[in-house]
């Protein structure tokens, strides 16, 4: 008998993104086989807590982890021990509690996207689904995304990033710079957030000054972008490690002035257009760039690449790319895949797949020199 693979799913965290965290999470613990997983579900509450026990995705939600138990990774290779901590007056007890070959994290934004958590489980040597520390942070700065793009060439929007402390102390100097960059409509977005959390899109002055603030409440970066009228917003979805694969474009016709949090998660009006309705060779020519941003920033497992498509001539330009897509069964990233074949449950096999073929990569790395032979 084949022995089961010992997997945590990490979900929920220090993020704005902390409820979408657990609608994912739900999906993907729902479709874990207990004949091939032994799974251990792993919450990080919205102070940072790790923290396991009876029905812990219930208890996060309802807000309830008083009872539950307080755990932690060492970040010390060849550990793979997920242990509880009690604490003491004077010391910390550690109990080990369960073994592990893999990690799942399902989280959206700050300290699990953004290649903070990667860098805790580089150092314990665990395999974990999705893009490492690298692809990790420079997908999720959309500052520095943006940069790296302009760099190879890869058609992005006119944008700008300011400080937290700009908009604060010199906020006429910076809504000047804003309207420089562009003419109305402008987008405002915390850089390193997703979701559409903190997003706004801005048609005057006064919606600029709302939005600079709304986003300085999510992060102390804030790209400020050129905006379309009502673009075709299209998303692909990329699997796979260093032959990666990509699905078919679809499309989302937002139930808001923009695909906002609320269009996303809470009116349920927002429709997906599976594929796309675009011209065949500009779905194409997204598949392609999608493939080579995705190799570009070092991804891994898996990334959704969004895109904006300027109707009055199919102007393609990329908007982000999200290296722990929304993954509930009705978000985009699985069901572009199962549009082009790929079920729900064979794709979160594939990733846990794709993350241990990527652990034995890197183990294959010398860590010691030991001069010339």
């Amino acid at each position: 008998m084949t022995e089961k693979i010992r997997i945590g799913i990490i979900f929920g965290g220090r993020s704005g993104e902390h409820e979408v965290s657990l609608m994912s999470a739900r999906s993907v613990l729902s479709v874990l086989s207990p004949d091939k997983y032994e799974i251990t579900p792993i919450g990080i509450t919205l102070e940072g807590d790790w923290v396991v026990g009876d029905d812990v995705l219930t208890s996060l939600e309802k807000g309830k982890t008083a009872e539950l138990t307080r755990v932690m990774l060492l970040p010390e290779p060849r550990e793979n021990t997920l242990y509880a901590r009690t604490p003491s007056k004077s010391d910390q007890h550690l109990r080990p509690i369960a073994q592990l070959d893999v990690i799942f994290p399902v989280l959206h934004g700050t300290f699990g996207e953004d290649g903070t958590l990667q860098g805790l489980l580089e150092m314990t040597g665990l395999a974990y689904v999705g893009a490492g520390v690298l692809g990790s942070s420079v997908g999720m700065d959309k500052g520095l995304f943006k940069d790296v793009m302009r760099a190879h060439n890869i058609p992005v929007l006119e944008s700008i990033v300011v400080s937290r402390g700009q908009v604060e102390t010199g906020l006429e100097s910076v809504l000047t710079l804003a309207e420089k960059l562009a003419s109305y409509p402008l987008f405002i977005k915390p850089a390193n957030l997703g979701s559409s959390v903190g997003v706004s899109k801005c048609h005057s002055r006064s919606d600029l000054l709302e939005g600079l603030y709304e986003a300085a409440r999510f992060d102390r970066r804030i790209l400020i972008e050129r905006g379309l009228e009502k673009p075709h917003e299209i998303e692909v979805s990329v699997l796979g490690n260093d032959a990666p694969l990509v699905s078919i474009p679809g499309e989302v016709i937002p139930s808001d002035e923009f695909y906002s949090y609320r269009a996303k998660y809470i009116d349920n009006q927002s429709e997906l257009l599976i594929p796309a309705s675009l011209p065949e060779q500009v779905s194409e020519e997204i598949r392609q760039i999608a493939l080579r941003i995705y190799k570009v920033v070092d991804c891994a497992g898996m990334a959704r690449v969004d895109f904006l498509v300027d109707r009055k001539d199919n102007s393609i330009y990329v908007s982000e790319i999200n290296t722990i897509p929304g993954f509930t069964q009705i978000s985009m990233y699985p069901k572009l895949w199962e549009a082009s074949g790929l079920s729900y449950p064979a794709l979160v096999d594939r990733l846990v797949e794709l993350a241990l073929e990527r652990k034995q990569d890197r183990d294959r790395t010398v860590r010691k020199y030991e001069g010339e032979q």
